[in-house]
């Protein structure tokens, strides 16, 4: 059977290797993001890989108008459709300190608005009883953490929401897979200091694949954040609260 994917902030580092990847798998993409020309020329660089569709299409997380013509595209698509959502923003935690409307947009890109869009596609992949949702979660919302509290709870709640998603879907044989990235070499990460195990985008896109094919529920990517993050959640709260982590 034929497989689809549409990709959810196409322009995004990860995104573009991950539809690369999918591209080479002979996979279709269509890539949904806010950058236009850059998503039109990563789809012609998937076409020349191999994609029997390569398509981009406008998609803000802040702007629901935008989730009607990606739905309705999706529906005339033969064969299986799945989604693969790369959409967050992570403004520095000083930063949404001193400006505390930031904290909407955070939650919006990062949980909500992707919510709502996996929400109103979910039918059409019921409908279908097949399909993968793939969502880019974090490391950051597995404990608030000082340094960046706020984007965490946005990727806490997003976290929670793939997991009752994976409960109704899977019901119909659709799988949901939610990543939880370490530190990734990107444009979200660049002049950050002190980012332990620093990871190529290739190496989680191809961590992605393996949990796709593999219909795992949740990875951590590296592996090294699992035990990692299992540590860190085992910190008694009165002692974690007066860690600079």
């Amino acid at each position: 059977m034929s497989q689809t994917w549409i990709i959810l902030g196409g322009t995004s580092t990860i995104a573009r290797t991950f539809a690369r990847m999918a591209s080479e798998r002979g996979e279709g993409v269509i890539l949904a993001g806010r950058d236009m020309d850059d998503l039109t020329a990563t789809a012609a660089d998937c076409a020349a890989r191999g994609a029997p569709i390569a398509e981009s299409i406008k998609f803000d997380a802040r702007d629901a108008k935008t989730f009607s013509p990606i739905i309705e595209r999706a529906a005339e698509l033969e064969g299986e459709i799945s989604v693969a959502v790369f959409v967050g923003s992570m403004p520095p935690q000083d930063e949404i300190d001193d400006d505390p409307s930031l904290i909407a947009g955070t939650v919006t890109d990062s949980f909500t608005g992707p919510a709502e869009f996996l929400t109103t596609i979910a039918p059409e992949l019921e409908k279908r009883a097949s399909g993968t949702i793939v969502g880019v979660g974090s490391v950051a919302g597995d404990r608030g953490r000082l340094g960046n509290y706020v984007y965490g709870a946005s990727k806490a709640g997003f976290h929670a929401y793939l997991s009752g998603l994976r409960n109704r879907l899977g019901r119909s044989g659709v799988h949901v897979v939610t990543v939880k990235p370490g530190t990734v070499d990107t444009a979200m990460t660049w002049g950050l200091d002190k980012l332990p195990f620093l990871a190529p985008p290739e190496k989680v896109s191809k961590d992605i694949f393996k949990a796709v094919d593999r219909k795992r529920d949740v990875i951590y990517t590296p592996i090294i954040w699992w035990p990692v993050m299992t540590i860190i959640r085992m910190i008694p709260e009165r002692i974690f609260k007066k860690m600079q982590i």
